[in-house]
């Protein structure tokens, strides 16, 4: 078995899972983890029995590691992946892959320019009752797809400071039904707003987009919900798909009506172990830099028209060249 030797950039609350992640795995050994607080630093590295670096350009000076997961705030994901593809690792970058359009871009050419592999971690993709769904939806249970909404609430997180309820929550809803769908968003149009006087973004969210096959997505999200909810309901012509997120589960209603079992997973892990083996057998990720490069291009619209209160079309969002 090859052991692919890790280390963890930015590890609060979701660089600590991957930390976990990592050291769990039989073929990975988990060398470092590099984070700005001493405390959240010396409490991870002593628990997952990992090097603590301040600074994390010693890290990734660390001649053993061959992978990095970054899990830095937004705003930070540019220079610490480029710095970490400049010392030859491979990235696997928390989403949104970037702040802007340009950084993403400049990421991922940078990537192939070395010959790094490059990884962004949408990590719904790997929620068992997203697989299924597609699944389901691809082999005609519910028809003809027509529409599908999400649900995506819950309390203001004090931890998220750099960015809006759509950058951090609406870029899951957006990419999972890109990804079920398999079409790409032609137009999208969004209203936005803030009421708390904590956040200095947006603080909720309801956007729609137009899919190329004429498919409709309607998504609500906001930090304003008393109580955390996920879910996406995908409506065809011989029925209706209910997914719920946080129990991983299924209902299918309709002319097809049915009972769907899941194995329930740790989607991150999944997600991981994806990336790892991409490694180990030098193949493309399953979520490359382009996947989240489009995923934040549809958050992007969205903000662009909320701004101008009318529809925006992708082509107005500048493509990678």
């Amino acid at each position: 078995m090859k052991m692919v030797n890790v280390g963890v950039i930015g590890v609060g609350a979701m660089g600590y899972n991957h930390a976990r992640v990592y050291y769990r795995l039989e073929n990975v050994n988990l060398i470092g983890v590099s984070d700005v607080s001493e405390r959240t630093l010396n409490k991870v590295s002593k628990k997952y029995d990992a090097i603590g670096y301040n600074n994390y350009d010693d890290l990734l000076k660390n001649p053993e590691i061959e992978v990095v997961s970054i899990c830095v705030p937004t705003t930070h994901h540019f220079k610490v992946v480029m710095d970490a593809i400049e010392h030859g690792k491979h990235v696997l970058v928390e989403k949104p892959i970037a702040f802007t359009l340009e950084e993403a871009e400049g990421m991922i050419a940078y990537a192939k320019k070395k010959g790094v592999k490059l990884g962004t971690g949408h990590v719904e993709r790997f929620n068992p009752a997203v697989q299924k769904a597609k699944e389901l939806i691809e082999n005609d249970v519910i028809g003809d797809i027509v529409s599908a909404s999400a649900k995506r609430v819950g309390p203001f997180p004090p931890r998220i400071k750099d960015v809006g309820v759509a950058i951090d929550l609406a870029i899951h809803d957006l990419d999972v039904m890109y990804y079920i769908f398999d079409e790409e968003v032609t137009q999208v149009y969004a209203t936005m707003g803030s009421i708390l006087e904590k956040c200095e973004y947006e603080d909720h969210a309801e956007i729609m987009t137009k899919f190329e096959n004429g498919i409709t997505g309607i998504l609500e999200v906001n930090w304003l919900t008393p109580y955390k909810k996920r879910a996406l309901e995908i409506t065809g012509t011989d029925g209706i798909i209910a997914i719920d997120y946080i129990d991983q589960t299924i209902d299918v209603d309709g002319k097809f009506a049915q009972d769907v079992q899941i194995e329930h997973e740790e989607p991150l892990k999944d997600e991981i172990k994806s990336f790892i083996n991409s490694i180990i057998n030098d193949e493309e990720p399953e979520i490359t830099g382009e996947d989240g490069l489009n995923a934040l291009k549809m958050v992007l619209a969205a903000n662009k028209s909320s701004k101008k209160q009318v529809p925006v079309s992708l082509d107005e969002i500048r493509r990678v060249k």
